[in-house]
């Protein structure tokens, strides 16, 4: 069988031209827009740390969002097909990563908590983490480790 393709498509627009352009690295915000067909516009910028606005999402935090929504969604689709009813999941995932001369992600470290309705479920359940690891198509194209340390409430 023929792997299937999907293909992706956004618009992002740069608006912090403050007047100037990048005449100068302080010249400049670093905001955008963020935009998919039939979608709300997401407002982005960079980390504080780069001078970003701290109200927006910050490319970073989308790496991570990515890599947490993708794990859960298929955690939940395995978790369907075994029989295990999930009521309630939420990740407090974190992210590290190190600046230098090529700066990069060092690890992700997904933290979710899930509510099964028979907490007799929660071996298995545990073990299905693993298989949405190996299915996520987000972490199977990153290069450094993304670790997940579920907990059952």
């Amino acid at each position: 069988m023929a792997a299937r393709q999907h293909h992706y498509q956004i618009h992002l627009r740069w608006s912090g031209n403050r007047g100037d352009g990048t005449a100068s690295y302080t010249a400049y915000d670093r905001d955008s827009e963020l935009q998919a067909p039939g979608k709300p516009p997401i407002l982005l910028s960079a980390d504080p740390a780069f001078r970003g606005d701290k109200t927006r999402w910050n490319p970073e935090e989308l790496l991570l969002a990515s890599a947490a929504a993708c794990h859960k969604l298929w955690y939940l689709h395995l978790c369907a097909d075994a029989g295990i009813v999930v009521e309630e999941y939420e990740d407090a995932a974190e992210g590290n990563m190190v600046e230098g001369a090529r700066g990069r992600f060092t690890a992700i470290t997904l933290k979710p908590r899930i509510k099964l309705r028979d907490p007799a479920d929660a071996d298995r359940a545990r073990a299905l983490h693993h298989q949405a690891h190996e299915a996520c198509f987000i972490a199977n194209s990153l290069n450094f480790p993304v670790n997940c340390d579920p907990e059952f409430f």
